[in-house]
């Protein structure tokens, strides 16, 4: 029996990247080989999100308020039926066979916890610098970096939450995602560490090349708020860990 993957997706207010994402999961994923389910929570939307998720027939959790990114992620988890479970942004857009790629890298080896794939727009390691102008474009690189990478993952000390899977004995081992990062930033930060503890290690794949766009629901915020919220988070990871996140970068 294959591996089942429950992808948890967090949204506010963003249908658009919603019907974007999950059309582009729907297209690019074989269910066949790699069985999913979509959990979309929604954190509070007035966009008509929750009204799409009915009609199409997908799971969601609809939220009273925006609680931000570790709270939807882990009302998503404590749903989730899966086997592996896949935190993705709704502003990320998946290419052929990434599901089946992090999956079985996941599955490679029993001491492997968490993978991640690379990406046009991250913090660390997981960012690469591919050339393309349209969404086609970025799809024939994705294929083509698919086919010719020779490395198809390497271990990192690090992986960002804006795809990452997760194997599910990880999740029970060590829990959920902490509140205290709520909304966002270092949250994953705090999980990959929390992992590496316990005696798992994490997995960049090299050769799954998603679209990210980038902290949309962040964006609209005030950059000078949002920049104090990161600082806040980074302070509240070296006072619980007493070690700087940015040795892990």
């Amino acid at each position: 029996m294959r591996n089942q993957t429950s992808i948890i997706l967090p949204s506010y207010n963003g249908l658009e990247l919603l019907q974007q994402s999950i059309g582009a999961i729907r297209m690019y994923t074989n269910e066949q080989e790699t069985p999913y389910e979509l959990i979309v929570v929604d954190n509070g939307s007035n966009d008509g999100s929750c009204e799409w998720c009915r009609i199409e027939g997908i799971t969601f959790i609809s939220m009273p308020t925006n609680s931000g990114f570790p709270r939807a992620c882990n009302k998503g988890m404590r749903l989730a039926a899966g086997d592996s479970l896949l935190l993705l942004n709704n502003d990320v857009t998946v290419t052929h066979g990434w599901l089946s790629e992090l999956t079985e890298t996941l599955f490679s080896q029993a001491e492997i916890g968490l993978v991640g794939p690379v990406t046009n727009h991250a913090s660390g390691k997981q960012q690469v610098s591919y050339p393309f102008s349209s969404l086609q474009e970025f799809h024939r690189m994705a294929a083509e970096v698919r086919s010719k990478v020779e490395l198809a993952s390497e271990p990192v000390m690090r992986l960002i939450g804006f795809c990452l899977l997760i194997k599910r004995e990880v999740y029970e081992r060590i829990g959920e995602l902490d509140e205290r990062f709520t909304p966002g930033h270092y949250e994953d930060d705090d999980y990959c560490l929390r992992a590496r503890m316990q005696g798992y290690s994490l997995q960049m794949c090299t050769n799954v090349f998603v679209h990210h766009e980038g902290s949309v629901s962040f964006k609209r915020s005030n950059p000078e708020e949002v920049q104090q919220l990161i600082e806040r988070n980074r302070q509240q990871f070296i006072t619980k860990w007493q070690i700087d996140p940015a040795c892990f970068i």
